[in-house]
């Protein structure tokens, strides 16, 4: 089992990114969505009373998910995979600032796959040593990722300028980022710390999934956040209420777009 945890500070309020992240996951499915593969959301409803992180917070928003993925996994587990392995269920407990997500594979692979999403956000730049508190076993396994927005590489083929947090110029002079040490200088400041374990049981291919998975999580959270930030405009300011509108109009499109849309989103990245 690999466990990672990434670390993505942003110029943002715990607050506002309550806001902005959920305005950016819609948008994001949209464009991920298309001839037969995306996102189909199942159910989008309040939860009550499910303990998390040692029970600090039970009450937020339940969603779950089918992932439909035909282009977007290693070749090698295409080859492989029959019929219904390649589509992923994802749950999610949102209690922000906390939230769980779980991701299955229950058709195909059962209880030999496993992600498991810890996310807390926190008002400061990242150097915070154990804010989920881990136990002292899992800390002796952690390794720590920290992702700037603003300095990373990113792939030639994933690069958009209206999402380059260095060439964006927001109404609240936030934005562009300048220097590797923006983070210092930034007020106000808030990091997204999330905790990933993937477990994945397929003999001889276990270490190479569980990298890739990896690999492929530090690819789309690098991308996400630079999309979360440099599109500040269009959501500060926005209430729950305007989120809520937008996921119920976004699961109708989204059901569209995955039976008669074309193909979009990230290709696939071989092993």
């Amino acid at each position: 089992m690999l466990i990672k945890e990434y670390r993505i500070p942003l110029p943002l309020t715990v607050e506002e990114y309550q806001i902005g992240q959920l305005y950016s996951v819609a948008e994001a499915s949209k464009n991920e969505t298309g001839a037969g593969e995306g996102v189909e959301v199942l159910k989008n409803e309040p939860f009550h009373n499910v303990p998390l992180l040692g029970g600090k917070y039970s009450t937020g928003q339940y969603t779950y998910k089918i992932y439909h993925l035909k282009r977007k996994v290693p070749t090698l587990v295409k080859l492989m995979a029959p019929k219904g392995a390649l589509e992923l269920h994802e749950e999610a407990w949102n209690a922000y600032p906390f939230c769980r997500t779980v991701v299955t594979n229950p058709t195909y692979m059962k209880k030999d796959f496993t992600v498991i999403f810890d996310s807390l956000h926190v008002p400061d730049s990242g150097d915070s040593y154990n804010v989920m508190e881990l136990p002292q076993q899992i800390l002796d396994q952690r390794e720590i990722v920290k992702i700037d927005i603003a300095n990373d590489p990113i792939m030639p083929g994933d690069y958009q300028a209206r999402y380059d947090p260095t060439k964006v110029v927001s109404n609240n002079k936030r934005l562009p980022l300048e220097g590797t040490n923006w983070q210092e200088r930034m007020r106000p400041v808030m990091t997204c710390y999330k905790y990933l374990s993937i477990e994945f049981k397929w003999f001889g291919l276990q270490s190479r999934i569980e990298a890739y998975m990896h690999k492929m999580a530090r690819r789309v959270l690098t991308l996400f956040h630079r999309q979360v930030t440099s599109t500040m405009d269009d959501w500060i300011g926005k209430t729950m209420r305007d989120i809520r509108e937008l996921e119920a109009k976004t699961k109708e499109e989204l059901d569209t777009q995955r039976k008669t849309g074309a193909f979009r989103g990230m290709a696939d990245m071989n092993m």
